[in-house]
């Protein structure tokens, strides 16, 4: 990363266009990327960093950064973000593709994923429904993948950009991919050509919901490359607002991601759907927000620090993303003393802002933990029958 001049806080919502911005959270000095892998410790505890201000935009209910530079951002480098090493993921995703091939008429008609990943939940839907597939994300590997008989699936390993999408799908599928956009009601315009007209087109999108992150003070769940934020309602309205009919809308996996079904608009008013929230209950959530998460960053400072002054041993357990702002934003080091992963692509690898080394389940068993902190609630049964497999019965608790 080159030394670039610094951009100026932007004042505008990149959703809506308003200037009525209210700020929610500071935080001065964050890792730039949070998903990348390091090879030694030094290059972690060295990489860049910069600001992050998270907005709330007082017209439309949009919560982003302000602070945004998409200069900083490399996804083509050697990021990790899969999740698919999981069971409780891979059960979720197995469910999701079976509701995506109920609602969508997909047999022998073709799809497009934008920031497919490494390619998994695309496979997937390929072995669920004869379709002819194109996954696109500058983060691919190719060799992570086993291929399917047919030739029914390609990727591109590139950026998004309609320029290069040589084919008219019938469905986009986009899933943890929006929040990484600075200018989401642009990318939102460019996806509507490639649908409209047709009918049965449609799109599907997987986000990151914030309501849960405002209401609970999950500042775990705040990082640098997540430039946009979403309730139900403002993803519901950005897409309206573009010329789509949002035909569901609703909260899954623990009520921490937004599912959503929409199609280019018909002329035919589609009414809100239960799930979105009243723009003036967000504004009180997020009117709460700054005090909630003070109080939560002081609580598990605290906790982590009186345990570590006990003579305790504290192992995370979530590699990612949280897990990188966990530590970065509560100015955690040594008090940490294992952080453990089960994707085998982070193991032995090192955390950007920390330096911190992403172990094995494994070796757990060599250096027993008085507690682990779990990264994501959604997989505490999951760890625990791991801990009890390996004959350990630490503290166990979830953020």
């Amino acid at each position: 990363m080159t030394d670039r001049p610094i951009a100026e806080p932007r004042s505008d919502c990149p959703a809506c266009g308003s200037g009525a911005l209210k700020s929610l959270l500071h935080l001065p000095a964050i890792p730039v990327q949070s998903c990348i892998l390091l090879d030694r410790a030094d290059e972690g505890a060295s990489f860049p960093r910069h600001e992050m201000r998270l907005t709330y935009c007082e017209t439309c209910g949009f919560v982003f950064n302000a602070a945004f530079d998409e200069r900083l951002i490399d996804y083509a480098s050697a990021t990790e973000e899969s999740q698919h090493f999981s069971g409780t993921f891979n059960a979720f995703a197995k469910r999701l593709v079976e509701e995506i091939v109920a609602t969508w008429p997909l047999e022998g008609r073709k799809v497009l994923e934008i920031g497919c990943g490494k390619g998994d939940f695309l496979r997937e839907l390929c072995l669920a429904v004869r379709c002819q597939a194109l996954g696109i994300d500058p983060g691919f590997i190719e060799e992570r993948l086993e291929t399917l008989d047919g030739g029914s699936l390609r990727f591109q390993r590139e950026y998004f950009s309609p320029r290069t999408v040589n084919m008219r799908p019938d469905l986009v599928v986009c899933r943890h991919t929006l929040e990484h956009i600075g200018e989401v009601r642009a990318f939102v315009d460019n996806i509507l050509p490639l649908v409209a007209g047709r009918p049965g087109a449609g799109i599907f999108f997987e986000t990151p919901d914030v309501g849960r992150v405002l209401r609970e003070g999950a500042f775990w769940d705040i990082y640098f490359e997540h430039c946009s934020y979403f309730t139900p309602g403002t993803h519901a309205r950005l897409f309206r607002a573009a010329g789509y009919d949002v035909t569901d809308v609703r909260l899954d996996y623990g009520d921490q991601y937004i599912i959503q079904h929409a199609r280019p608009a018909g002329g035919t008013s589609v009414p809100p759907h239960p799930a979105e929230e009243p723009l003036e209950e967000l504004a009180a959530v997020a009117a709460a927000f700054p005090a909630k998460v003070a109080e939560v960053m002081a609580h598990w400072r605290d906790f982590v620090i009186r345990r570590y002054r006990d003579g305790q041993r504290i192992a995370v357990w979530g590699g990612g993303s949280k897990c990188v702002s966990f530590l970065t934003s509560l100015d955690l080091d040594e008090e940490i003393a294992q952080v453990i992963d089960i994707n085998p692509h982070k193991q032995n690898r090192f955390l950007p802002g920390t330096g911190a080394l992403v172990s094995a389940p494994e070796m757990l068993s060599k250096s027993p933990p008085d507690t682990v902190i779990v990264m994501n609630p959604v997989y505490l049964d999951e760890i625990g029958r791991s801990l009890a497999d390996m004959g350990l019965s630490p503290e166990l608790v979830a953020v």
